[in-house]
């Protein structure tokens, strides 16, 4: 595959909610039920944009896979902390696709000055959970750093959050503010 990355538009909405409205249906990756508009994803998309970095794969003009990193937790102590996420098309898992939208993503975001990525993983307990993305991380440097336990119902069924986590950045005293997306995107051709 001949890979580009580049940076998602709210034009894209419709082709990234092609590939999210698969997790919704079949999964428990994600705790949502319903598929949102496509204008809600416009929205979506939008709102990370204005501050993280939200990147698309293509393969010879097709995407195939996305990946957005967002604010952890709305406090202010939180400020140097993304929680990460990745969707593939269900043809290309395993290709190197997520490898190559994360390891880009954790450069962009260090050049933001962020210090932690943080990803939250359903627990592997059944036909609509994997150990794929508990595998993916832990081959992207990753660490276990706790779970909540029986906290999201979907399907019938309660399951458990695992939560993994990398330190990409320097934790020093003095933390100058993360910079905006659009400050260091011109740095990555993005």
């Amino acid at each position: 595959m001949d890979i580009k990355i580049r940076t998602a538009t709210v034009e894209d909405a419709e082709k990234l909610l092609e590939i999210y409205a698969y997790y919704i249906k079949n999964t428990a990756v994600t705790f949502e039920y319903a598929v949102p508009s496509v204008e809600e994803f416009r929205e979506r998309i939008s709102h990370i944009l204005e501050h993280y970095p939200y990147l698309v794969a293509e393969n010879k003009d097709e995407i195939i896979g996305y990946s957005y990193a967002g604010r952890f937790h709305p406090r202010a102590a939180f400020g140097w902390d993304v929680e990460m996420t990745v969707y593939l098309n269900q043809k290309v898992r395993r290709a190197g696709v997520g490898r190559q939208l994360y390891a880009l993503m954790e450069e962009v975001l260090r050049e933001q000055g962020v210090v932690r990525a943080i990803s939250l993983i359903v627990k592997p307990e059944d036909e609509y959970s994997d150990y794929n993305s508990i595998q993916f991380h832990e081959k992207m440097g990753y660490r276990y750093a706790g779970e909540l336990k029986d906290c999201g119902y979907k399907f019938h069924r309660w399951y458990t959050l695992v939560y993994m986590d990398k330190q990409i950045g320097v934790t020093q005293e003095n933390m100058v503010p993360v910079r905006d997306f659009a400050t260091v995107r011109e740095k990555f051709g993005l």
